[in-house]
């Protein structure tokens, strides 16, 4: 029993420390460089006011180099945080063996955004070397300076802030995107559904066809009947094939052989939104070609930017859903509310819906955006292929 539960100690061990780093960390910015700017602004103000720091020349070009390191925070936490660190524990072992007072400086403040970056943006590996390497400078400078333990408490407080900030700000966005990934594997499965239903249909269709000219086949020639029957075995099968994927993606549902809502179905959705605002559409007359997979995304786009004008449009009194010919090979749809948009953050939040929806368009070849439109109100506009992705 101690064996088993040592095994799984340590097979949970490894799994902690094969966590990777954080996806997508971004690199020096712009505003990245402004902040070294007024740090270094600061650490040079400090220097020629301050005429009680200690080997102020080195502390204060030390510090001014480690500000320069500040906008590889996120890509590289674990070596910045290193060099920054290895100089602090350094410069305090030469203060203690030279048995110079320890005199804070209080620019290098910024030096604890080095801990939250290594939580967000580093590898467990890396946060366990990182703290490894971050304890002893601290405890060092913690013992140096000391003046009692309640400062002694307080500094550890604030490392141990960072840190947990950082893994809070991480676990965050973990989530988010996670969640996202659902949301898309949701609308992926989806429009897989809706691919099937209608293709489904078309193949029923194909398989009745097939046993009809059975039927008459007997006034034919032989090679009709033998063409029949291929055609009915390889429907069937395609019919069958095509219903066990669907019930792997919808949980075990039943396919329902039937097309899926599109273009023709639009103006039934305005019968739907009950007390909500009133719903206009324009519709042009040139959208007969379109690609069966793309007649139920239109539909899919359209109801989904309705629901969220009825949940989340505030004092909204009339949506516009505009559907027309974008070029020979695309359409554009434009849905719009003029729902009050002055308090975006409270009342129209960017949920998982339209990550569906362009997600959704992106599998097709086109795109969606929404946002709030500069002549007021909340739109919804995509471009679409009419025939989908090639």
């Amino acid at each position: 029993m101690g064996i088993y539960a040592d095994v799984v100690v340590m097979d949970a061990i490894r799994s902690a420390l094969a966590e990777p780093t954080a996806p997508h960390p971004p690199g020096p910015r712009r505003r990245d460089w402004l902040v070294v700017g007024l740090v270094v602004a600061a650490i040079l103000i400090e220097a020629g006011v301050r005429t009680d720091v200690v080997w102020r020349p080195i502390v204060t070009l030390g510090a001014v180099g480690l500000a320069l390191v500040l906008p590889w925070r996120r890509v590289q936490p674990l070596v910045v945080l290193a060099v920054t660190f290895g100089f602090i524990g350094a410069l305090s072992v030469a203060r203690w063996v030279a048995a110079q007072e320890v005199t804070d400086q209080l620019s290098m403040i910024y030096v604890l955004v080095l801990p939250y970056s290594l939580m967000r943006w580093g590898s467990r590996r890396q946060v366990v070397l990182g703290l490894a390497w971050l304890i002893p400078p601290v405890a060092l400078g913690i013992y140096l300076d000391w003046t009692g333990l309640d400062e002694a408490i307080g500094g550890v407080a604030v490392v141990l802030a960072s840190l947990a900030l950082g893994a809070a700000v991480r676990n965050r966005a973990s989530s988010r995107s996670r969640q996202v990934e659902q949301m898309k594997l949701l609308e992926r499965q989806e429009l897989a559904r809706e691919l099937h239903d209608t293709v489904a249909h078309h193949v029923s269709a194909i398989v009745i066809q097939a046993q009809a000219g059975r039927t008459l086949a007997p006034s034919q020639s032989g090679a009709a009947v033998a063409a029949l029957e291929v055609i009915e075995a390889a429907a069937s099968e395609t019919l069958a094939d095509m219903r066990a994927m669907v019930r792997i993606l919808r949980d075990g549902q039943t396919a329902e052989l039937a097309p899926q809502g599109g273009v023709a179905s639009l103006r039934q959705l305005a019968d739907r939104t009950g007390q909500g605002p009133r719903v206009d559409f324009e519709l042009s007359a040139d959208l007969n070609d379109l690609s069966p997979s793309v007649d139920a995304a239109i539909y899919r786009l359209v109801q989904e930017s309705l629901t969220n004008a009825v949940r989340h449009a505030s004092r909204a009194s009339r949506v516009v859903v505009r559907l027309g010919g974008e070029g020979e090979d695309a359409v554009r749809l434009v849905v719009h509310d003029d729902g009050d948009t002055t308090h975006i953050g409270s009342h129209r939040p960017l949920g998982y819906g339209l990550v569906g929806m362009a997600e959704r368009a992106r599998l097709l070849g086109g795109t969606c955006d929404a946002g709030p439109d500069p002549s007021g109100g909340w739109t919804v506009t995509a471009v679409l292929p009419r025939h989908g992705r090639e």
